[in-house]
């Protein structure tokens, strides 16, 4: 499950992607998926229910619009010595208690995604695809100091993996 960027916020952080790929860094601004778009995840898991997706949709419609600020760099590990870099998201307590409460929706889903669940979930937004550690070093000195951005998230969906479709949740928006 994503929530994705408000106008604003969606065009402040392709401009970021467009930095980056223009610089020659292997950024998310190119993708060929048609509903690519920037976006926080804050759950995956196997099939939700129809059931759990509509309750997640009143879960949402009560939440969203949120308020939320990008902060800091932060790199994961890919394959090999490949890393993706991605900016910080502040876990503030609203967007906690939602990742939260959507945990607890989903407990019985099928095949919880680990890095996902409460606890060990670490807010971020990507940036790049799978960069070499030059390309990593790159993608920092394009970025300069990153400022923080601050900007709304208003609207969710749900990702299926195995049909590549995004289904939209309904929100407060």
């Amino acid at each position: 499950m994503e929530l994705t960027c408000a106008p604003a916020l969606d065009r402040a952080v392709r401009t970021v992607w467009r930095q980056l790929a223009d610089g020659g860094v292997d950024s998310l601004a190119d993708l060929p998926h048609p509903a690519h778009r920037p976006h926080l995840t804050l759950a995956a898991c196997g099939a939700i229910e129809p059931e759990r997706l509509a309750e997640l949709g009143e879960l949402l419609a009560g939440t969203l619009p949120l308020e939320v600020r990008f902060a800091g760099l932060l790199s994961f590990a890919a394959r090999s010595r490949r890393r993706v870099l991605t900016w910080g998201v502040v876990p503030s307590p609203a967007l906690v208690e939602l990742h939260r409460e959507v945990w607890r929706l989903l407990a019985a889903a099928p095949d919880p995604d680990p890095r996902y669940l409460p606890g060990r979930w670490m807010p971020h937004l990507g940036l790049t695809r799978r960069l070499e550690p030059a390309a990593l070093a790159q993608a920092h000195e394009l970025l300069g100091r990153h400022p923080d951005l601050t900007g709304t998230f208003d609207a969710a969906r749900a990702f299926d993996s195995e049909t590549q479709l995004t289904v939209p949740l309904p929100s407060g928006s």
